[in-house]
C-alpha cells in the first residue's frame, strides 16, 4: 500500500469532516498510514489481515482509559473494512514538548506493567514472530530466496525457544514494542501510542526491545542506564535475553523486507541485516526504517 491508495481509501471510508480527507497530512507509512486532519488521526491498515488487529487495537484504547493509564484514545469503538482496509479513528494528540527518552517510555511500563489482565476481552500472546510469514510474501522477489528461506528457520528455531523459556518476571500485560517511538510526551506528560501490539505475555519482551535498541541501534549506554534506573531491573541479567533479543531480531529483519519491491532503501537495509545474522555479528549497526 502507498499513499495514493491509503488517501483513496481515507476518502472513500468518510469517516472525516467534509472536505478534511483531501488535506489530511501524512504522519507515517508502515503496516498502517496514519493521516492526521483536525483534532483526529485516522489510520488505514495494510490489508485486511489487519481487521481483527485494529478492532482489538480499539478494545485495549477502552480498557487503557478506564484504567487510566496514559494513552491515545480512541475516537470510535468500531473498525471499519474499506475497499479491503482497516480503518480506525483517534483523537489526536497535542504537539510534542520534546522528544521521548528511554526513561519515559521506562514509566509507563512499569504502570502497563502493574495492570492485571483485562475483563472485557482477551489479550494475545506476543506472536513476535506471528508476522513475520506475511511480511516475507510481501517481499515477493525483492529479497533473495534464499535470506527468506534462512529467516524462516530462524524463526522456527526461536519460536520454539522462546516457547521453552522460564521468565524472571511475572508475566501478563504488555505493550509488545516499547520503544520512545511510541511515546508522545505532550504539555502533560508521557502517553502511550500504537497500541496495536498490546499482548498478555513474558513482560521480558517490553524490556528486550531497549536492549536491542542499545546493541543494533545506537541507544547510548547512559540513555540504556536511564531506561533500566526508572524501570528497576536490567532484562540482560535474564538468562533468556538472547532468546527474545534473537526472535526480535529476525521479525525485524522480516518486517523491513515487506517494503523492498516499493523502496530501494529497504533492500540496503534488509540485505545489511540479514548479512549480520547470516555472519553473527552482534556489533553491526542497524539502522530505524
Amino acid at each position: 500500500m502507498d499513499e495514493a491508495r491509503a488517501r483513496d481509501v481515507l476518502a472513500t471510508a468518510d469517516v472525516l469532516p467534509p472536505g478534511a480527507a483531501a488535506g489530511a497530512r501524512l504522519l507515517a507509512l508502515g503496516e498502517n498510514a496514519v493521516f492526521a486532519a483536525g483534532d483526529l488521526v485516522v489510520k488505514v491498515g495494510r490489508d485486511a489481515e489487519l481487521l481483527d488487529r485494529a478492532r482489538r487495537e480499539l478494545d485495549i484504547a477502552h480498557w487503557l482509559a478506564e484504567a487510566d493509564v496514559p494513552a491515545v484514545r480512541a475516537a470510535t469503538r468500531e473498525a471499519l473494512l474499506v475497499d479491503g482496509h482497516p480503518v480506525t479513528v483517534w483523537h489526536r494528540l497535542p504537539d510534542p514538548v520534546r522528544p521521548a527518552e528511554p526513561a519515559d517510555l521506562a514509566e509507563l511500563l512499569r504502570i502497563v506493567h502493574a495492570l492485571p489482565l483485562p475483563g472485557s476481552f482477551v489479550l494475545p500472546p506476543r506472536e513476535l514472530l506471528g508476522g513475520v510469514e506475511r511480511w516475507l510474501r510481501l517481499a515477493g522477489d525483492a529479497i533473495d530466496p534464499a535470506d527468506a528461506a534462512y529467516l524462516r528457520e530462524r524463526r522456527d528455531g526461536f519460536a520454539a525457544a522462546a516457547a521453552a523459556l522460564t521468565p524472571q518476571l511475572p508475566p501478563g500485560p504488555i505493550h509488545g514494542d516499547a520503544l520512545p517511538r511510541n511515546v508522545h510526551i505532550g504539555p502533560d506528560g508521557p502517553v502511550l501510542v500504537d497500541l496495536e501490539t498490546f499482548s498478555a505475555d513474558l513482560r521480558e519482551h517490553d524490556l528486550v526491545v531497549m536492549a536491542l535498541s542499545h546493541d543494533r541501534y545506537g541507544v547510548p549506554a547512559e540513555a540504556y542506564d536511564a531506561f533500566t534506573g526508572a524501570y528497576g531491573w536490567d532484562v540482560r541479567e535474564w538468562e533468556g535475553c538472547s532468546v527474545l533479543r534473537g526472535a526480535r531480531e529476525t521479525a525485524s529483519c522480516a518486517w523491513v523486507a515487506q517494503h523492498a519491491p516499493v523502496n530501494p532503501g529497504a533492500v540496503v537495509e534488509f540485505s545489511r541485516r540479514v548479512r549480520s545474522l547470516r555472519e553473527g555479528d552482534l556489533t553491526v549497526r542497524w539502522y530505524a526504517f
